[in-house]
């Protein structure tokens, strides 16, 4: 059997009337859209399989239940917007069907032809059934007419993000803030019969109410920390013309048991998936700190590099200038510095080629430091323990 769409899609159509004598009755991109998916999962896991795909190991694709998110793609027959109070769609085999948002936005924009929809994805999550399409947009977005500006953003888990204009982001924490409901709704389903795969039972109406809030209430955090990361990559892309950010070991950090929970909370990298689509439509610059750049650990006033920075330790404290500065402050204002100091062949950026994988130096405007290693330390393949390495908790 070919393990490609068309393969799969043409055993399909010989086999469907005798399977699935009902296929009739929905969408023929219901199957389709299955079918591709399929395809797509054993096509990674075969190169995973062989070593062609990098990554973690790809497991052999299994089949959906219920409790999945169930989604079906149409490509083709009638689909798209109708009606003239801007709130209907409507979908092949399925017909019109009211939405809770307006889409006179997109309405407006099919109409003075700038716009062409694709396809439309209707998907089922928490409750709550979702259409979203794929658009052809013809963008015209307007050329930067900011000043220069340059910000560093500090991420975190105290303060969600510490810009270098001084400005602080508290961090909202609404995972933490749900956790109280969350348990006790958990305790409440442990209590009722849900579903036994070995004796056969089903679960009860009850569990089935039970298990739906829960799934409303991780909707809601989730949507809530979405809305808080959009908010602030916006005003980030819009305020400034560069914008300096770590590139922090997210999975490293997530090993850390005590704070693997407030580090997901954070969502440092949706942020930053975020920031640099929003970048490349705004035509603002995305530069990446090097992951071995000491940020936290050196000084923004003299460039000093400490040899150890403890986790705890939220003031920095200078012993050559006598600077007292809050941590994560001075680690932003060293990322915004990195920028004027820092040369091609250094760190990396999100529109060009990965940078050279070593150490970035930093180099102050007023010459009277620069961050370089010790004379016996230069040359060597490996930095001495405790004196640059990585930041693994960095900045939490």
């Amino acid at each position: 059997m070919s393990w490609s769409a068309y393969g799969l899609r043409k055993d399909w159509n010989h086999a469907k009337d005798e399977v699935a004598p009902w296929w009739g009755k929905n969408s023929k991109e219901a199957y389709s859209s299955g079918l591709a998916n399929l395809a797509t999962a054993l096509a990674n896991w075969s190169s995973s399989r062989s070593g062609k795909r990098k990554g973690p190991k790809v497991h052999f694709p299994r089949f959906k239940n219920k409790r999945t998110r169930l989604s079906c793609r149409f490509t083709t027959g009638a689909f798209g917007l109708v009606g003239a109070d801007r709130r209907h769609v409507k979908l092949p085999r399925i017909g019109l069907v009211r939405t809770h948002e307006s889409t006179r936005k997109l309405a407006r924009r099919i109409e003075a032809g700038t716009a062409r929809i694709r396809s439309a994805t209707v998907t089922f999550r928490s409750g709550r059934w979702f259409v979203s399409f794929s658009v052809d947009v013809v963008r015209s977005d307007p050329a930067p007419t900011l000043s220069e500006s340059v910000v560093g953003v500090d991420l975190g888990i105290k303060s969600l993000a510490v810009l270098s204009t001084g400005e602080v982001v508290q961090n909202p924490k609404h995972l933490e803030h749900a956790l109280k409901k969350l348990r006790r709704l958990g305790r409440q389903a442990s209590r009722r019969h849900g579903p036994d795969r070995r004796s056969g039972q089903q679960p009860s109406n009850r569990w089935r109410q039970t298990q739906a809030r829960i799934a409303r209430l991780h909707a809601y955090v989730a949507n809530a920390r979405q809305n808080g990361l959009h908010k602030l990559s916006t005003t980030l892309v819009c305020a400034n013309t560069v914008v300096v950010v770590e590139d922090l070991n997210v999975a490293g950090m997530m090993r850390n048991r005590r704070l693997a929970r407030h580090i997901a909370g954070a969502g440092m990298g949706e942020f930053r998936r975020q920031l640099k689509y929003k970048a490349d439509r705004s035509g603002v610059r995305v530069h990446v700190a090097d992951r071995w750049y000491p940020s936290s650990k050196t000084c923004s006033a003299c460039g000093v590099v400490k040899a150890k920075l403890r986790l705890s330790e939220r003031i920095f404290t200078c012993a050559s200038c006598g600077i007292r500065i809050d941590r994560d402050l001075n680690a932003a204002r060293n990322l915004a510095a990195l920028v004027e100091a820092s040369s091609p062949s250094c760190g990396a950026t999100e529109n060009e080629p990965d940078g050279n994988p070593c150490q970035t130096r930093t180099a102050r405007a007023t010459g009277t430091a620069t961050g370089r290693p010790p004379r016996e330390w230069r040359g060597s393949t490996s930095t001495p323990r405790g004196v640059d390495s990585g930041h693994v908790l960095h900045d939490s």
